[in-house]
């Protein structure tokens, strides 16, 4: 399939499904709707994203669903620091001799870490999609086997159902359990990339949505940065949103605090109604 353009959504917890919904139904609001393109990339955050976005709910219904109390998702509260979080998988790449060592190491810690079931985790996941159908259109939801710290992209011919695999893209290691799928344990897809938009490569046109932004806090095999570079040395049309001034301390602080959801998504709207960056970021 020839893909003229490609939406990728990164990762950033509850507070970031919140800031790109919002960032996506204000830039919809200023005339700069991205929601179609051909192929749509969802790590973490993302592929919750993703996955509403292919549920046919128009922008405002999801916008609604992040702002209205009444309608949000049954979330599970969870305490994280972005800092020590980064501490931590800092350790894993440094005490490896590659980055699908590091990727290995990450994932024995989720396998150990003590966390609340994959039951009670699936059933969040559920309440996030209006639909818990694989949509008609082309996305891509990242994950990493726990135990080989390969890569693993789930799509609709994958034969995994939508919410095993939004799932696995989410289960952040230490907070959430690793998704058993096919016998095999995954884990968050961020822990390759927060965003892997290397996987984008070959479409004309990429706009990329960045929680946590090119220079994330946290350590990475595939720092953002460098990959833009390297999509633009191909010859990609690229432009990256990440949050600006008001957007981002609702993402640095705790991004897994669902209290954080409206003011984000607000924050978000309101950014996205001014247009998309017209300089590479």
């Amino acid at each position: 399939m020839t893909v003229e353009q490609a939406l990728v959504l990164g990762g950033g917890g509850v507070a970031g499904i919140a800031w790109m919904t919002g960032l996506l139904a204000g830039l919809a609001d200023a005339g700069h709707d991205v929601t179609g393109a051909d192929l749509v990339i969802g790590t973490s955050a993302g592929a919750t994203v993703a996955a509403q976005l292919g549920s046919g709910l128009p922008l405002d219904d999801l916008y609604a669903r992040q702002v209205d109390p009444a309608r949000q998702s049954a979330e599970i509260a969870a305490q994280v620091s972005l800092d020590a979080f980064a501490a931590e998988f800092g350790e894993y790449l440094q005490g490896s001799s590659s980055p699908q060592d590091a990727l290995r190491a990450a994932g024995a810690f989720a396998l150990a870490a003590t966390t609340v079931s994959e039951a009670a985790r699936r059933a969040v996941i559920i309440s996030r999609l209006p639909s818990p159908d694989w949509p008609a259109r082309t996305i891509k939801l990242v994950a990493v086997d726990c135990e080989t710290g390969a890569t693993k992209v789930f799509d609709s011919a994958s034969g995994v159902s939508l919410v095993d695999a939004v799932a696995a893209s989410c289960a952040v290691p230490g907070i959430w359990p690793p998704v058993t799928i096919g016998g095999r344990r995954y884990m968050d897809g961020g822990v390759r990339s927060s965003d892997n938009a290397d996987l984008a490569a070959g479409a004309a046109r990429i706009v990329i949505l960045s929680p946590l932004g090119v220079d994330s806090p946290l350590p990475t095999p595939m720092p953002l940065r460098e990959v833009v570079a390297s999509l633009r040395d191909g010859g990609a049309q690229v432009t990256v949103v990440s949050p600006d001034d008001v957007s981002r301390p609702f993402i640095g602080t705790n991004p897994l605090d669902p209290a954080v959801r409206a003011p984000a998504a607000e924050a978000g709207r309101a950014q996205g109604r001014a247009g998309l960056p017209r300089l590479p970021s």
